[in-house]
């Protein structure tokens, strides 16, 4: 079993957990588990109001991403102004695809789940299920977009509507 590398995250630094998004680490840990010394990242997340330690070993295996930098945030809106591709598949097929992108960590899968979820006015009412999965996604590309602008979650949250409602036009 080789060793993964050691990644250069350090403490304050905003890192993208996979399955929960943008999160702050507060502290790198000792801690003894079952009879093994084990180095952990403290990450907290604030809108979840959650703390979750990952060993320092595991971190790039698991997907742990430092945030992404402003040129991929360009792309990801640049994404999200594109035509929506709905594929003609069952809905529980396209559901796990999306939900698989959501949980990836990749900014642009993101976006392109935001993209093909996002409904004007004048289109259709959404499903429940559609909808959680557009507003978990929604959330996810907020956060990023507003850790990496140094923005608030509400003016990230009007930057990536704005180019929604400029699609439309």
């Amino acid at each position: 079993m080789t060793k993964s590398k050691k990644p250069e995250f350090r403490p304050n630094e905003f890192v993208v957990y996979p399955a929960h998004g943008v999160g702050q680490i507060v502290s790198i840990e000792e801690q003894e588990v079952a009879g093994f010394k084990l180095e952990l990242f403290v990450i907290t997340f604030e809108k979840d109001k959650m703390t979750l330690r990952v060993p320092t070993h595991k971190a790039t295996e698991i997907g742990m991403r430092p945030l992404s930098a402003p040129d991929v945030v360009s792309k990801a809106l640049d994404t999200l102004k594109g035509k929506a591709k709905v594929k003609r598949a069952m809905w529980s097929r396209r559901a796990q695809e999306y939900e698989q992108k959501i949980n990836s960590g990749d900014l642009m899968a993101i976006a392109e789940v935001v993209r093909d979820l996002h409904r004007q006015d004048d289109q259709r009412e959404q499903s429940y299920s559609e909808r959680q999965l557009y507003e978990a996604a929604l959330e996810r590309l907020t956060r990023e977009v507003a850790a990496v602008s140094g923005v608030d979650a509400g003016a990230a949250a009007k930057k990536v509507d704005d180019v929604l409602l400029s699609r439309a036009a």
